[in-house]
Order: C-alpha cells, then sequence, then structure tokens
C-alpha cells in the first residue's frame, strides 16, 4: 500500500520502455494500491486517483510515449445515496498526456464483488489511437469471449488487459489437482482469444519476488500474444517475477490472420447466426513497438 514508491518503480519501467523505443507501456492492474479493501486506509488511498492519473499524463507527455496505467481503484461519494463508491477503471494516455478513452471493470471477480462497482450494461467501446483501434479489458473480462467479440465487432485490433490473477485465486481442490491450475488458465485462454478474435492481445499481470520459505502466490505471465505465434515477450511470458518485456508487434499478423480465418469478415455479415452487436472497423497495418 505504498503508493507513492509503487509510482516511482512504475515511472521508472515507464521511462525505461520510452529509452528503447517503446511506443506503448502497459501496467499491471491494482499496481499503485494492491487489492486489500478491508483494510483502513485503502478509502484514503483510492480517493488520491486523480492525482496519480495526472501524473501519468504528465510522464507520458514527457517521455513521448502512450501509457495504459494498469487500473486505478476510484472512490466516489455519490451525491443520490450518500454511499461510497469504488470503481476499477484502466485509461488509454496518448503521447501527449491526453486521455484517449477508458474503461470500468465490467465482470468482478467474485471476492470483489462486495466492494467494487461493475460497469453492467455500458457497452464495450472501441479506443482509437495512434497505435490503431484499442479495446481495454481488466483481468476477470478474459473469462468471457463476448467482451472480446464486443470489441473486435467495432474494429478493436488491439485488446489491453490490466490484471491482477494469482495462482492462490484457484480453489484448494483446484491447487490440489493442479499447483498450477490458474497459469494453465491464462495461457491456454489468451492464445485462444487472439486467434479466435484474429487480434493481438496485451496481458500485463502482477508479479512479485520468489520466497525460498514459499511458493510465489502471484501467476505473471505478462505477454503479447498473436495469432501463428502465440505469446511474445520472452523476459516476462514464462515468468511469475516483477519484470519488463519489450515486444515488437507486427500488426500485418494481424491482418493476415484475418485473411486466414475471416473471423471479423463473418460477423460482419448481416445474415451472421449469432446476435451481436457490430460496427464497421478501422482497417489498417503496421508495425509497433510497446
Amino acid at each position: 500500500m505504498q503508493i507513492e514508491s509503487n509510482y516511482a518503480k512504475a515511472a521508472q519501467f515507464v521511462e525505461e520502455a520510452a529509452s528503447r523505443g517503446a511506443q506503448l507501456a502497459v501496467l499491471p492492474e491494482y499496481h499503485l494500491t494492491n487489492w486489500v479493501p478491508e483494510d483502513p486506509r485503502f478509502i484514503a488511498l483510492c480517493a488520491q486517483w486523480e492525482l496519480y492519473l495526472n501524473k501519468y499524463r504528465a510522464l507520458a507527455k514527457a517521455n513521448n510515449i502512450c501509457i495504459v496505467p494498469g487500473t486505478l481503484v476510484e472512490f466516489h461519494e455519490t451525491a443520490a445515496d450518500k454511499a461510497n463508491k469504488l470503481i476499477n477503471v484502466a485509461y488509454f494516455i496518448d503521447n501527449n498526456g491526453e486521455i484517449l478513452g477508458s474503461y470500468q471493470k465490467k465482470n468482478i471477480w467474485h471476492p470483489e464483488r462486495p466492494h467494487l462497482s461493475s460497469s453492467t450494461f455500458d457497452p464495450h467501446s472501441v479506443i482509437e489511437t495512434p497505435l490503431g483501434p484499442v479495446g481495454l479489458l481488466i483481468c476477470w473480462d478474459l473469462a468471457f469471449p463476448e467482451a472480446f467479440r464486443e470489441l473486435i465487432a467495432q474494429g478493436a485490433k488491439i485488446i489491453i488487459i490490466p490484471t491482477f490473477w494469482t495462482i492462490t485465486d484457484c480453489s484448494p481442490y483446484g491447487l490440489k489437482l493442479n499447483s498450477r491450475s490458474e497459469a494453465l488458465f491464462l495461457e491456454s485462454t489468451l492464445t485462444a482469444r487472439t486467434f479466435e478474435n484474429t487480434c493481438a492481445v496485451i496481458f500485463a499481470n502482477a508479479g512479485g519476488p520468489r520466497s525460498s520459505k514459499k511458493p510465489n502466490p502471484y501467476a505473471g505471465l505478462s505477454r503479447v500474444t498473436v495469432p501463428f505465434l502465440g505469446a511474445l515477450g520472452d523476459e516476462t511470458k514464462d515468468s511469475a517475477e516483477e519484470g519488463m518485456s519489450i515486444v515488437d508487434l507486427d500488426m500485418e499478423i494481424i491482418e493476415e490472420a484475418e485473411k486466414q480465418y475471416k473471423v471479423r469478415e463473418d460477423i460482419a455479415r448481416t445474415d451472421w447466426h449469432y446476435n451481436y452487436r457490430h460496427t464497421s472497423g478501422f482497417q489498417g497495418e503496421g508495425k509497433e513497438k510497446l
């Protein structure tokens, strides 16, 4: 819960990424505050969300880099019922420090539901960015293919997912069967989503230090997944430790995957047999360093 030191460490990663030519930096969910809603200090930390959002805006402008600063847990006191409200929000900040779009977590992980408010029926929306059309999701949204379909139907080519997913999110029953069950979930699902939606998925998950006394509870596995190749990001894709990968994302792969699988073509048809909302999407090619 050391919010300022956590920001300083995140800023160092962003600055290093920019110095190495990256155009986008993505941080994990809850990276500033951790997720400790029962702690009496937590609400006060979440009330500072706007201060740190503005710090990330200044950081993006100073380093000429786009940033998705993980998620910010925002505390709002609603005027209508005087109730306190926590929401979990991801922002896309461009390299000029401008906020191009945001997304409030929709699919809330079960233990979070007593504390967080969902965006419920608010539609998923695509953000036009210097890197092309982007969709934002958060953590447990990964489990719902409908969220991806909503975004690619609107033209998203890159889906960004800040995450705080641990090995111990699994039940004791599941861990007894497979101690890496949650890692298997992540590796399998991220690969499936990139193929079935002909999109790139940027997955930034929390990592932590090893301990000689007990297993590392963090899942890590931060990566970029693309069709044909699968997981990219040699420094982090097979690791549960804190770190950073610089990935060259060739968007031609996304275009070639669509030529092969024609997923977007099918869901855009007026006679398509599944009733999803969709609009015409932005078409573009290029190579981005993330």
